[in-house]
């Protein structure tokens, strides 16, 4: 079993299943959805996810139709996303896991959509904490 939540705790969530297909998308819309360069996300059955929202703080955006993206209204963590074509699976952000996972990505999807900044390949500096030198 893992178990998530949401960055401000309103949203606390376990799920019985395996994770399967996780990737990191690089396209545009994930990028903007996680702020980040690219938003890791994997396959779960829907009927193993069993979520507790203590304040109703549980929220969608509807991207496209029938996409919808599931967030916290409070302090904005994405959690996850549902397609009305696969009512039976969502789509996980493994960010708001907290437990460790035994499953891994399989692949980089959409690079050529990439931020011109993200170089899959970098060879930087791997630090414990924050950089040197930052107060």
């Amino acid at each position: 079993m893992y178990k998530g939540s949401c960055l401000c705790g309103s949203i606390h969530f376990e799920l019985d299943g395996s994770v399967t297909d996780i990737i990191h998308c690089h396209c545009s819309l994930c990028r903007k959805a996680s702020g980040s360069a690219y938003a890791t996300n994997g396959f779960i059955n829907a009927e193993d996810l069993r979520l507790t929202d203590q304040n109703n703080t549980l929220t969608f955006y509807e991207s496209s139709k029938g996409k919808r993206k599931y967030f916290c209204k409070s302090c904005g963590a994405p959690i996850y996303s549902s397609n009305s074509h696969s009512p039976e699976r969502y789509r996980i952000r493994l960010g708001a896991l907290d437990s460790d996972i035994s499953e891994r990505p399989i692949s980089h999807n959409f690079v050529t959509s990439k931020a011109n900044w993200e170089d899959l390949n970098a060879k930087l500096p791997r630090y414990e904490k924050h950089e040197p030198g930052r107060k």
